[in-house]
């Protein structure tokens, strides 16, 4: 993670500012403190995509006219961001690439900059840090948002930046035999978690922020909040899942009545739900439903709190899993759910079925699958195959 306490300029020297003059520190002081700006001169010159220009304090604040700073060009694209309701993931990403794009032009100001800097910084991209389509077309977007949204400025000569063309590329899928196999080298909450991103049809984000709430054994259905697209959705909890899930449930259950004893228990709420109901936090229907292990202290109030499992630990347990079931497949976590959507359409289930499972907002992204069946009724056969009992 990039941090946002950028070093400044002090009488042309980058580097952090020191609480006194040089004459007023000692000799060895002095000497660490000029070997760290000529450290930090090193490393601002070392990276390929920076261009030399004019250097500006652009990442800690805007100067007004009447010299009171404005809050800092990262913090005003956080603000931005948030109130058009994008995603903490996207947020991240879009302030990488903005700090990114600065950088590489010599921390020049971005009114500065125009069209042609971005074509450069796009094309180093793809040179230098040979970058996929979707990341160079990613950091666009943030450049163009930065633009647009925070400085209210249009870059000149936007119409000539072109976005680089994504490879179409099919989806892993793998078998039923395969995913059983998966299935049976992974135990504890991984593989709860692999259950329902097979079963349900789910993200792996999506299946980590499930809050107890959220499930409806009842009606044999779970609600999907805030999915890709901050569109919520309703899916199937798999029969084979109900009593594995509810016995976790209790467990979880018995975690939470122990914090609560211990004056904590309380998760994060999304929104300003927190404000509008302050003790809906310690609520057992609030709670994940795959909670982390270990608890953090919240920055701002201080009280420790409990997150959702780590979606890193998935993604070991699941590579792990590969590994010892002997799958050369270059299969993730999302392989279940593209696996859940090609197995359903072999089974003869309504394509539009599927999307509403899935949450596509429009079926072409859901017709990919239909290019990895290779099973079912509707599969064709080889005309080889049909050449056996001929004397070949």
């Amino acid at each position: 993670m990039m941090r946002d306490d950028v070093p400044g300029v002090i009488v042309g020297v980058v580097g952090n500012p020191p609480s006194r003059p040089f004459g007023a520190l000692s000799v060895p002081h002095a000497r660490m403190h000029l070997e760290q700006s000529t450290t930090d001169r090193r490393r601002t010159t070392r990276s390929p995509l920076r261009a030399p220009g004019p250097v500006h304090d652009t990442l800690l604040h805007d100067a007004l006219p009447a010299g009171r700073p404005t809050p800092k060009l990262l913090e005003q694209l956080r603000q931005a961001l948030r109130a058009r309701r994008y995603s903490r993931r996207t947020e991240e990403a879009y302030r990488s690439w903005v700090r990114r794009f600065i950088e590489a032009n010599g921390r020049r100001h971005p009114r500065e900059l125009d069209g042609a800097d971005v074509r450069r910084f796009l094309s180093q991209l793809a040179t230098v840090g040979n970058v996929s389509a979707s990341t160079q077309n990613q950091a666009l977007s943030a450049i163009l948002f930065l633009y647009r949204e925070v400085l209210g400025s249009p870059l000149a000569h936007v119409e000539d930046v072109v976005r680089a063309k994504r490879p179409r590329r099919l989806p892993v899928v793998l078998t039923r035999d395969e995913v059983r196999a998966v299935l049976e080298h992974l135990d504890g909450i991984p593989r709860l978690v692999a259950t329902l991103l097979y079963g349900a049809g789910l993200r792996l984000n999506e299946a980590l922020s499930l809050r107890v709430k959220d499930l409806d054994f009842g009606q044999g259905q779970l609600l999907v909040r805030d999915g890709k697209g901050a569109k919520d959705r309703i899916t199937m909890i798999p029969s084979a899942s109900r009593l594995p899930l509810a016995a976790h449930l209790e467990k979880v259950r018995l975690t939470h009545l122990d914090d609560l004893a211990r004056g904590h228990g309380r998760v994060a709420l999304p929104d300003a739900l927190d404000r509008k109901y302050p003790n809906a936090g310690r609520e057992w229907g609030w709670q994940y439903v795959f909670p982390a292990v270990r608890q953090y202290v919240d920055p701002q109030s201080g009280e420790r709190r409990r997150h959702h499992f780590h979606e890193s630990a998935v993604q070991r347990a699941m590579k792990g899993a590969l590994l010892r079931a002997r799958i050369s497949k270059r299969a993730s976590c999302h392989t279940f759910r593209h696996s859940f959507a090609t197995h359903l359409l072999e089974d003869g289930y309504d394509i539009r079925t599927v999307q509403e499972l899935l949450g596509h907002q429009d079926v072409s992204t859901t017709m990919i699958y239909t290019h990895v069946l290779n099973r079912g009724p509707r599969a064709v056969r080889s005309p080889l195959d049909g050449l056996r009992g001929r004397g070949e």
